[in-house]
């Protein structure tokens, strides 16, 4: 094995790990008995969505998520 492949191999589980800890973080989508009575569409979080921590938290494991991928192709390919 190349020196390649250990750099990729410890950024792919880093890239794991966050991953693991990214989901776990992200509030449950279930909104229980409140869905009964209906959402309120023109509220603050409903138009900031992307500023608030939720928003960060889902571009965040989006990136990882291709990252995760981009990694998996490349340890797979054995070109080092």
């Amino acid at each position: 094995m190349s020196a390649l492949d250990y750099v990729f191999g410890v950024v792919f589980i880093i890239v794991c790990a966050a991953l693991v800890v990214l989901v776990l973080a992200q509030e449950g989508k279930n909104q229980g008995l409140g869905a009964i009575q209906g959402t309120i569409e023109n509220t603050y979080w409903s138009k900031n969505k992307g500023r608030s921590r939720e928003g960060v938290l889902k571009k965040a494991t989006f990136v990882l998520s291709v990252l995760f991928i981009v990694v998996s192709v490349i340890l797979n390919m054995n070109m080092f």
